[in-house]
């Protein structure tokens, strides 16, 4: 009789209920330590020189909340809460709080990063960050991203908000190409939105504008530019031309610079047999 006892699974079903009796033990004995356990430290995370927010103001925050946390009990600090909070400031795009063993409250932070300034016909300033979101200006510090000017309509509520026209979408495409690219960020100063609505690139260097239209294509018609600004602008310098325009598929088409204002000299660029080369030159550039 003694062979018809599976003793295999028994051992097992003996392994798991040690197991399980362990873990109701361990989890009651860390309540009751969080329990009795006081706040010893505050350590706050806050990534980057450059902040929108400062320490200063995490402390203000966590204080106006919860009160002073150090020397207080954790059962009687709302971490949630705290956590919340935090989260609903426009600076902040990612807060988490928790308590250690050791009864240290640790505050994560991760903000906001901007990609442009957005300056829109009422004269109200908003950044866009990386995600795509509208944040209001801080007063704490002024990020060192691309502005966008002229004729914009897109309004800002002072929260954080999502883009709601096409035109802001655009700039926002536009100012996260010429972001990842060391050439464009280094030429391009501003962008401006004219009268038909495209959008204008002012560069540092050169006195003419660069209109780009909108964002359709960005790689083409950057590809495109950099073509002119190697095979054309060496040739004729850099204040030849009045403006530059990239709108029209596998050509440039330039307007002169020219002292008589009675005559008008737009020249379109070809560039259709290859894009790493301007053709016709001889006809097209003077």
């Amino acid at each position: 009789m003694l062979k018809q006892i599976n003793w295999k699974l028994i051992f097992y079903c003996f392994t798991w209920i040690m197991c399980l009796t362990g873990l109701v033990v361990l989890m009651s004995f860390i309540g009751v330590k969080k329990n009795s356990q006081k706040c010893t430290d505050l350590k706050v995370m806050l990534p980057g020189a450059n902040n929108f927010i400062e320490r200063d103001e995490v402390d203000r925050i966590l204080l106006e909340n919860s009160g002073p946390l150090v020397g207080r009990g954790l059962e009687d600090i709302n971490i949630h809460k705290l956590e919340k909070v935090l989260n609903e400031n426009p600076f902040i795009e990612y807060a988490k709080v928790f308590a250690d063993m050791n009864g240290v409250i640790h505050v994560d932070i991760r903000q906001r990063k901007p990609v442009i300034r957005i300056i829109n016909m009422a004269n109200v300033n908003f950044y866009v960050d990386e995600n795509g979101f509208k944040i209001p200006m801080s007063d704490n510090y002024t990020a060192r991203v691309l502005v966008a000017n002229g004729l914009i309509n897109e309004d800002f509520s002072g929260k954080v908000d999502t883009m709601s026209s096409q035109l802001v979408k655009d700039l926002f495409r536009a100012a996260k190409f010429i972001r990842q690219d060391t050439l464009w960020n280094d030429q391009v100063e501003q962008l401006f939105v004219d009268l038909k609505g495209d959008i204008e690139i002012v560069p540092r260097v050169g006195d003419h504008k660069i209109i780009l239209g909108t964002a359709d294509s960005l790689e083409t018609k950057f590809r495109n530019l950099l073509v002119f600004y190697k095979k054309a602008i060496p040739k004729v310098g850099w204040d030849s031309y009045k403006s530059i325009n990239l709108k029209y598929a596998n050509q440039i088409i330039c307007e002169k610079n020219i002292i008589d204002s009675t005559a008008v000299s737009v020249k379109p660029i070809d560039l259709t047999a290859d894009s790493t080369l301007v053709t016709n030159q001889d006809s097209t550039i003077n």
